[in-house]
């Protein structure tokens, strides 16, 4: 009868005590964490602390050996009581009774984190029994991973340090998988008094209780005497480190753009990324006062930027202007315009590589452009005219593609093209548009990936198809002419195809290469584009892209080889209208080439072509995908060999070299 009543008061009193803990209201656990922005391979690039300038990062990526000295030290029948631990709450009463004193402590890891949420008292009876409850009521809806998880989110580890990650971070510069054991023991020691234990500030108190639970880990078996002895003779971090601050402007505008986002996975590789702003600063500093440097790094074969250097600090490092990005800002691109007009002009047929064009004064509509160094050349071949980034070869270029096709190819390329005002003119071969370091780059990217190349991307995503920006022969054509400029002094000879620029006045100073792998791309100037009397592309911002491709951490890939529809040949060997540029020598009466048939953007079947010719002056010469298929043509109807499934090119060229193409796929 009495062991009946018993049993049913106990019952009902487990449902009393059950009702109690379900009835509890528990304090907020979705607390606000640091956004983190993330390298390829997950390392950290840059955080943003949240309120009141707290770094408190998300758990994840903890050392399994930190767990196991954690609740060896705090709670080691963590996994066995329901969140209080009745037994060792006993024994700490007991002991206080004995000796007088508080001996040890009652707490479990879940009472812990009921203090941490609600930040209150623990000395205070109401205080207790209120964390007492809320242990109980989170263990039972939480489990024991969460729990965990909100102690190594909450737990404090001095100053603005919340989370075991972000005191791995500032302690020891590395995330919490890979702690040495005096690292583990001093991160389990700090949060029972984050003041007095701080090691920068504290360090024989830091010491003392680090030891003690490397004590207490040997004693338990998890160290062995060699591992113990090793880690007490280490000593404890003197200084709080700054959290990293990788990749700042592009940090920056993704968070912007994204404010709500938690996490950002870039394409970014750390290291680069760190070697790369290095060379940014020591180039800023070798440069002189007020001066900026930009970097940008890319894969061109994926798109993925590797490396985004805005300024040479993101700080306002000795009036640099640091906090403005570089790689964002438009800038006149001086003279790294113009292997695009050479690839478009080989494309359209105007002219090879051994071409001879005129390098003499000359007048385009009272536009009277000069050479740097206020000389002509004369005769020239058109490799020559490019590596010499001679100025009026290439304006009469632009002249006969027209600058709107010039504009229409940066569409093509990826770039965001700014004019000053009006439609496009003949300026802007010479650097009379607006363009972005990352424009350019972008640009590169399409000539190094044999005129196709996938949009530039920081982040992890499908990129849309690229357009086409010159045929691959026409790509290789100007890669190899830029292969052949001499390096800076001390770089190995066509290690990397490059240009340089120099803006009007001083103001920009450019280099940009690429190898079969990477494109970089380089600016040196002032931010607020005053002149810097002697800044030049070739002296100031050539030797830093050559000493960026060194700091990539690979051996260079090759350049591609030449596409088996390449002509190479020299100036005697070509098609006579391939052999000198027209304009100084055009004065037929009769209206340009036209491929009258097939029409552009046609599809056929794989047979033998019928290509019919209107107007232009005999003899001419058929490209086909820029290889002369048919030349010495005074007819105007001409049958072709089957050009193969797949897509084709097909340019005529007259004997005063006006040219017409179109393109046509095969089935």
């Amino acid at each position: 009868m009495w062991l009946a009543v018993v049993l049913l008061l106990a019952a009902g009193a487990r449902d009393g005590f059950d009702a109690w803990i379900d009835a509890t209201v528990l304090p907020e656990t979705l607390a606000d964490t640091s956004v983190e922005l993330r390298d390829r391979d997950g390392a950290l690039l840059r955080a943003y602390p949240v309120a009141d300038g707290i770094w408190r990062l998300r758990p994840g990526g903890v050392d399994p050996a930190f767990v196991t000295m954690l609740l060896n030290y705090e709670d080691r029948r963590y996994h066995d009581h329901s969140g209080v631990d009745l037994r060792a709450m006993a024994r700490a009463v007991a002991q206080a009774l004995w000796y007088g004193h508080a001996v040890s402590g009652g707490s479990t890891l879940t009472m812990q984190v009921a203090r941490l949420l609600e930040d209150g008292t623990t000395g205070q009876i109401a205080g207790k029994l209120r964390q007492m409850r809320v242990a109980w009521a989170l263990d039972r809806r939480l489990g024991k991973d969460r729990v965990l998880d909100l102690y190594l989110t909450h737990a404090p580890y001095g100053g603005n340090l919340e989370g075991v990650r972000a005191a791995a971070q500032a302690w020891f510069g590395k995330p919490p998988a890979r702690l040495d054991p005096q690292e583990a023991a001093l991160l389990v020691a700090l949060p029972q008094s984050p003041v007095a234990r701080r090691p920068d500030r504290h360090p024989e108190n830091a010491r003392a209780a680090r030891d003690k639970i490397l004590t207490r880990a040997l004693d338990a078996g998890l160290l062995d005497e060699g591992d113990y002895r090793a880690a007490l003779s280490h000593p404890v971090p003197a200084t709080m480190l700054r959290f990293p601050q990788h990749a700042a402007h592009l940090a920056d505008a993704l968070h912007e753009a994204a404010p709500d986002r938690a996490r950002f996975d870039l394409t970014i590789d750390r290291e680069i990324q760190s070697r790369l702003e290095d060379l940014a600063r020591s180039a800023a500093i070798a440069a002189g006062e007020k001066i900026s440097v930009a970097i940008l790094a890319a894969d061109h074969q994926s798109g993925e930027i590797l490396a985004s250097v805005g300024s040479p600090g993101y700080s306002d490092m000795d009036d640099r202007q640091g906090y403005v990005d570089m790689v964002t800002a438009l800038r006149s691109p001086g003279s790294t315009l113009k292997p695009l007009i050479y690839a478009l002009a080989f494309d359209r047929g105007l002219g090879h590589p051994e071409t001879v064009i005129r390098d003499a004064p000359a007048t385009f509509r009272g536009y009277a452009p000069q050479n740097f160094d206020g000389t002509f050349q004369g005769d020239v071949r058109m490799r020559e005219a490019l590596q010499l980034s001679l100025n009026v070869p290439v304006v009469k270029l632009t002249e006969a593609l027209g600058p709107a096709h010039v504009m229409a190819a940066l569409d093509r390329a990826g770039a965001d093209p700014v004019l000053p005002g009006g439609a496009p003119g003949l300026a802007l071969a010479l650097g009379g548009v607006g363009l972005t370091l990352r424009d350019l780059v972008q640009l590169y990217a399409g000539l190094a990936g044999g005129g196709l190349a996938p949009p530039l991307h920081a982040e992890a995503a499908a990129a849309p198809a690229p357009d086409r920006l010159v045929s691959e022969v026409a790509a290789w054509q100007v890669s190899d002419i830029l292969a052949d400029l001499a390096p800076p002094p001390g770089a190995p000879p066509r290690r990397i195809a490059y240009k340089t620029g120099t803006s009007y006045g001083y103001r920009d100073a450019w280099a940009i290469g690429f190898d079969g792998r990477h494109v970089i791309g380089v600016w040196i100037g002032r931010a607020d584009g005053t002149p810097v009397p002697g800044l030049s592309g070739a002296a100031s911002a050539a030797p830093v892209l050559f000493t960026a491709f060194g700091r990539l951490g690979a051996r260079a890939t090759p350049l591609r080889p030449p596409p088996p529809a390449t002509l190479i040949l020299a100036n005697a060997d070509l098609p006579r209208p391939l052999q000198r540029f027209g304009p100084d020598r055009i004065v037929a009466a009769a209206p340009a080439p036209r491929l009258a048939f097939p029409p552009d953007g046609a599809t056929f079947p794989d047979v033998p072509l019928v290509v019919k010719l209107d107007g232009g002056t005999a003899p001419f010469t058929l490209l086909a995908n820029g290889a002369p298929v048919v030349t010495e043509l005074h007819r105007r109807v001409v049958e072709l060999a089957r050009p193969g499934p797949g897509y084709s090119t097909l340019t005529v060229i007259d004997a005063d070299g006006r040219s017409d193409r179109v393109r046509i796929r095969v089935r």
